[in-house]
């Protein structure tokens, strides 16, 4: 799976633009603030709906225009699609599968995978657990559109149980209503968290090596998940049971797959709490990289890989190491200048008047 061409219209710094793409890499190069991470969000937008920046949607929007378009081509071993997706001031947001509106945003999961990686994503190994499962409801999303029907779905519930707790309803009464929930909540969580860890297990063995190779072997990572241990619904809704009372105290439910996390380990070392930032950083893209392994494996397909503003971060080793990796999947690379004696496609960005 490939991205040939993205038309943007009124999209941020755009007013009108066409960018071409060729296979391997491809090197968006420009001053700051010309754009050139504009351009990643675009693409990004058409993977799954939604921004890596925490903007309102309708900020894309060109100042004194009232609709952006973004479109993307994209060439499958099955034949070519498109990818549309229209924003306007006053209305919702629409997209559009070669040229036909879709209902849902799980109906565009899967039409065009890719991977996005910026030095921000360092969160992903030293902030919150949220920003790791994030990470794998994004990938399994992508790959599994079931997996996103279900997670909506507990997350609507998990709402709902919430909202009961902060009523004043007598405590025996509440018991019975809580069933309720609990039982749809367990039946939820059950099959997330099958999802989830059966991705972690096939995730690992591709950081670990895309890690080694990062490193030159110098590292060795370990890749845990780390989430409810009950085998059976019963189980889970034994412990919501059991939480009632602190769950009341607390005003939210204490337990669930909403708490899950994964545990990132180098050498023996919990690399969140002991790490340096550079391994931090290694690891982090070492998921990343593993991301592509995983989505490949399901779809029979490469995703597109997008990295912003990634080599300013790493040293010189480990940058021709991830250009090199770079050169066996489509990926687009924003820099300030590119002095590397790799094959690439250069892009020159320059700011347009807005």
């Amino acid at each position: 799976m490939e991205i040939t061409k993205i038309q943007l219209f009124s999209y941020r710094s755009y007013l009108k633009q066409e960018f071409e793409f060729k296979s391997g890499l491809n090197v968006i190069c420009g001053k700051n603030a010309q754009g050139k991470t504009n351009l990643l969000e675009a693409v990004y937008f058409c993977v799954v709906g939604k921004s890596f920046r925490a903007s309102r949607e309708k900020e894309v929007i060109t100042i004194d225009k009232d609709i952006a378009k973004i479109k993307v081509f994209i060439k499958k071993k099955t034949g070519t699609s498109t990818v549309e997706i229209i924003f306007s001031r006053n209305n919702k947001k629409t997209v559009k599968i070669n040229g036909i509106p879709i209902k849902k945003i799980s109906e565009l999961l899967g039409e065009f995978n890719g991977i996005f990686f910026s030095p921000d994503e360092l969160k992903l190994i030293k902030e919150s657990p949220e920003d790791r499962r994030r990470f794998m409801d994004i990938d399994i999303s992508q790959t599994t559109k079931q997996y996103f029907y279900i997670l909506s779905r507990y997350n609507e519930v998990l709402q709902n149980r919430n909202k009961q707790l902060k009523t004043d309803i007598p405590f025996d009464e509440l018991k019975n209503i809580m069933q309720i929930w609990n039982e749809q909540l367990a039946d939820c969580a059950l099959k997330i968290s099958k999802y989830r860890q059966n991705f972690v297990l096939s995730l690992a063995p591709y950081a670990k090596k895309a890690h080694a190779y990062l490193t030159d072997n110098a590292e060795d990572l370990e890749v845990e998940y780390v989430g409810i241990k009950e085998q059976t619904k019963e189980d889970i809704i034994k412990k919501l049971e059991s939480n009632l009372e602190k769950d009341l105290q607390l005003g939210y439910t204490s337990y669930g797959i909403h708490r899950d996390d994964i545990k990132v380990i180098v050498n023996g070392i919990d690399v969140r709490t002991y790490g340096s930032q550079g391994q931090q950083r290694t690891c982090a893209l070492a998921l990343k990289l593993a991301e592509l392994s995983i989505i490949e494996n399901v779809t029979h397909s490469k995703p597109v890989l997008l990295l912003d503003d990634v080599l300013s971060e790493l040293d010189e080793g480990r940058k021709k190491k991830l250009l090199e990796y770079c050169q066996n999947t489509q990926t687009l690379i924003t820099c300030t200048s590119f002095d590397y004696d790799v094959p690439h496609n250069l892009i020159q960005i320059h700011k347009e008047e807005v």
